[in-house]
């Protein structure tokens, strides 16, 4: 048997193909999501932090990672590539001064203010094609998947 033709049995076969066409979805939404990030002159990483400080305020570097669902890994470069752009300035933390904080600076909240509506716009339009219950069943669907 060819594996063209190969089967795993009618569940299996359908889980796989349910698997490729969500993987095949987000690329193609993430794809979409990241235009006017990266119009914006930012990295993925970049918008993600600068979003969580626009509309959560100062964060040590944990609760941004927590946040933002990223791991810790290139963080402090992230961070560090924000600062020399005044983007984002570190503090120390006055309630334990062995932790910085981080806050976005009044350039990072200009270039949020410019960003992010086009964010939204374009996440509205990527949205346009489903109606407003097939969101609301989607995003049950997906929080069933996801365990949530």
């Amino acid at each position: 048997m060819n594996s063209e033709n190969e089967t795993y049995g009618e569940q299996s076969d359908l889980n796989l193909k349910t698997l490729v066409i969500l993987s095949r979805c987000m690329q193609s939404v993430h794809k979409r999501e990241y235009k006017t990030i990266k119009e914006g002159g930012l990295t993925v990483s970049q918008f993600a932090v600068l979003e969580v400080l626009y509309h959560k305020g100062d964060l040590r570097i944990s609760e941004i990672i927590d946040k933002i669902l990223s791991t810790g890994g290139n963080m402090t470069v992230v961070i560090d590539n924000l600062a020399k752009e005044n983007l984002v300035e570190r503090r120390i933390d006055s309630s334990d001064r062995r932790v910085n904080l981080i806050s976005i600076t009044e350039k990072g909240r200009k270039l949020m203010s410019e960003i992010f509506p086009k964010h939204v716009e374009n996440i509205n339009e990527i949205f346009s094609v489903l109606t407003e219950e097939e969101k609301k069943s989607l995003t049950g669907l997906l929080k069933k998947l996801s365990g949530v």
